[in-house]
């Protein structure tokens, strides 16, 4: 057998590298059931888990069929609902806002996951997008006590817009504001009409 020319080894490395990658992405594909997380360090070193152990680790693969789960069913709860209720209670006196009204919509939007991350790249327990957020002075969407600080500010905005009225104010929580101006109520979305009916069904 004659020696790799330096050309032929590097083409072989790529050749075995790609087949490498393929079959991890593979193996993901099918067997993988988590969020997979990567933090970089002050060295440079780059960590990868599925179970972050503080705030630096940042979502680097998403569970698809988890996300998906999440924005059909709203059934995930990733942590126990009490350990947010005192971030509740604090801005439902802050802003004046229902604690109630709060809760259901943590739980409709992400299950109370502080993880959560939707389609849409909407994040964290009232799953507020990076624009949203941005505008609501929120820097790091996926720290609770920010999120639901934000979200029910942006959620008190909404009902004193439509004075009051929570079903319009929910509506325009999931589809906008724009929306519901320019149907004049709820949109013809079965999302949207659902997500509502979820919410009010979650205070009762």
């Amino acid at each position: 057998m004659k020696p790799f020319s330096s050309l032929q080894y590097i083409r072989f490395l790529c050749l075995t590298l790609t087949g490498v990658l393929f079959i991890s992405a593979c193996i993901l594909q099918t067997t993988s059931f988590a969020d997979i997380y990567r933090y970089e360090d002050s060295e440079g070193v780059i960590h990868f888990t599925d179970a972050p152990t503080h705030k630096k680790f940042k979502i680097f693969l998403r569970d698809l069929r988890k996300d998906r789960k999440l924005r059909t069913h709203f059934r995930i709860a990733s942590a126990n609902p009490q350990q947010f209720e005192h971030l509740i209670t604090k801005a439902s006196e802050k802003y004046g806002v229902s604690a109630s009204l709060i809760r259901a919509v943590i739980k409709a939007e992400s299950g109370y996951n502080p993880q959560a991350v939707s389609h849409a790249g909407a994040g964290g327990l009232m799953q507020l997008m990076p624009g949203t957020a941005k505008h609501l002075k929120v820097t790091d969407r996926f720290d609770p006590g920010q999120n639901v600080d934000g979200g029910v500010r942006y959620l008190k905005f909404l009902l004193d817009t439509f004075r009051g009225d929570v079903s319009l104010a929910l509506a325009a929580y999931n589809a906008g504001l724009s929306k519901v101006a320019k149907y004049g109520g709820i949109p013809p979305y079965e999302e949207t009409r659902t997500y509502v009916s979820r919410v009010l069904s979650y205070m009762r």
